[in-house]
């Protein structure tokens, strides 16, 4: 029996050897890094006073998407969401630190379990990160290293650490945790050679311009510099193996920078984030796209370009390869985030930001206890607001309730300031995003509610430094940041001799 393929047109015949080519024997091999808490905040994505020319070649050899979102601006639901490729309301992952021990709902399965059984080698870190980037941060049962079954294994990787010529095809995941808020900023700060200069940082228009705010931003690209050199690293190894040309590198943020507005909330410092993805041998470099993606859409095109068919379950699409439009808007969602209990939703059109606040009473400012060690910028505006010293944009954060609806024109308002949800001349689009979201909403409820959520040590690490430590309370409430890990561990030795 003779086969006769046409071809249309040469993009046609490229796409269809591409195709071909994952399907051999050559498959690539997969890097995801994942960079906590961070926006778009790389030189190669606008970002000014930072240099980040690792990642700015690796954009420059890739393609860079610059409508990314993730699913929720906390990192563990965020990351559950693209362990599996579904949203995390789903499957009962939604609340962070929640449901550590209540295995996956058949039939959901992490990604790298069906990596696993196409032949893939999975790999968890690098010995070139900070921490070895070996972070995983899943709200379900699960282990490090081992098999998976769901039911009495719960492995997710296959080693640690050093990948090699004979792990391939291999699927390595790293963390670069250095861009996570720690009590390591300073000394990142102070290794810098060139170090960035508060004075040369661009503040947004919700921020006040104080020397202690400027100063705690300038910290935060420095950890960004810091990143972009272990990326370097990570490519080096990858050339001197020889394993550079075959292999997708996707870069990524878990979920937003970790400043007000940012982590833990919806507007876009907190769900918009950067992506990059390079693939010498299979895809043309330089290319921009601005097309909206998912961060669960990361987990279907690594599944595709391993030549693996994509289970039922998933919501999300693959882009990589066919670098098409795949999707109208983005769907997020925010619940419990440690002592925190609040529930919104949103729809991000590139135009509109529709935003619904179920818990309206909860303030953006809720005094959460890890936010209050790692947030600079909320004690010194807090204590403006008080005042009344701040400008209405700047007060917005610390006004006592939330709007219940929050309609935002991204072209015209980027920084999200100015809510159109109850101006009528908006009635049209108001509408119609509503539709959307109850959509949503219906079709990722779960089928069985469950939420055993972990009790946040911060809280009673903020309690002890209140009453143990009121001179070091009084200079974190000047801005200053004292230490959480550091009173952390002055707790747990207090505990351990009261037993």
């Amino acid at each position: 029996m003779k086969y006769i393929i046409k071809i249309a047109s040469q993009s046609a015949l490229s796409s269809f050897l591409t195709v071909m080519s994952v399907c051999g024997q050559n498959r690539p091999n997969i890097i995801w890094l994942m960079s906590e808490d961070i926006g778009l905040d790389i030189e190669c994505f606008g970002m000014t006073a930072v240099k980040t020319p690792y990642l700015n070649q690796l954009a420059e050899d890739g393609v860079k998407y610059t409508h990314c979102y993730c699913t929720n601006p906390i990192s563990s639901p965020s990351r559950s969401a693209m362990m599996t490729g579904v949203y995390q309301s789903k499957i009962n992952s939604q609340h962070h630190r929640s449901n550590r021990e209540i295995p996956l709902e058949a039939p959901y399965t992490p990604f790298t379990s069906f990596l696993r059984e196409a032949g893939y080698t999975c790999i968890l870190g690098s010995n070139y990160v900070m921490g070895k980037g070996r972070k995983i941060d899943v709200n379900f049962k699960h282990t490090p290293l081992g098999k998976w079954d769901g039911k009495e294994n719960f492995g997710l990787f296959d080693k640690f650490d050093e990948l090699t010529a004979n792990d391939q095809p291999f699927f390595a995941q790293i963390q670069l945790n250095v861009t996570h808020r720690g009590d390591w900023w300073d000394d990142i700060k102070a290794q810098s050679t060139h170090p960035v200069f508060p004075d040369s940082v661009v503040l947004p228009p919700y921020y006040l311009d104080d020397p202690i705010i400027r100063q705690d931003w300038a910290k935060y690209l420095d950890q960004i510099e810091y990143m972009d050199g272990e990326v370097g690293r990570i490519i080096q190894d990858l050339k001197d193996k020889g394993l550079y040309e075959n292999t997708v590198i996707i870069f990524i943020g878990d979920n937003g920078r970790c400043n007000l507005r940012g982590k833990g909330f919806l507007f876009n410092p907190g769900i918009h984030i950067p992506l990059i993805v390079s693939w010498p041998q299979g895809l043309d470099g330089g290319k921009v796209i601005d097309d909206i993606v998912s961060t669960i859409d990361i987990t279907a095109s690594i599944l595709d370009l391993a030549a693996i068919k994509l289970p039922l379950f998933m919501d999300g699409k693959p882009f990589i390869r066919q670098q098409q439009k795949i999707r109208d808007y983005a769907y997020s969602a925010r619940d419990l985030w440690d002592e925190v209990m609040d529930k919104s939703r949103s729809i991000t059109t590139k135009k509109w930001k529709y935003i619904r606040n179920y818990m309206n009473y909860i303030p953006f400012d809720a005094h959460h206890a890890y936010m209050e060690f790692y947030r600079p910028a909320i004690h010194v505006m807090r204590k403006k607001f008080i005042l009344g010293e701040l400008n209405k944009y700047q007060a917005l954060y610390f006004e006592y309730f939330k709007p219940e609806e929050q309609l935002f024109d991204l072209e015209n308002d980027p920084h999200e300031l100015v809510n159109l949800a109850y101006d009528e001349r908006y009635k049209v689009e108001l509408d119609n995003l509503r539709k959307i979201l109850e959509r949503e909403e219906a079709i990722n409820t779960p089928n069985q509610y469950i939420f055993y959520p972990e009790t946040p040590t911060s809280v009673r690490i903020l309690d002890y430094v209140k009453y143990y430590y009121p001179e070091e309370y009084n200079k974190m409430l000047k801005g200053e940041e004292i230490g959480f890990e550091r009173f952390t561990r002055l707790y747990n030795n207090l505990m351990k001799r009261d037993k």
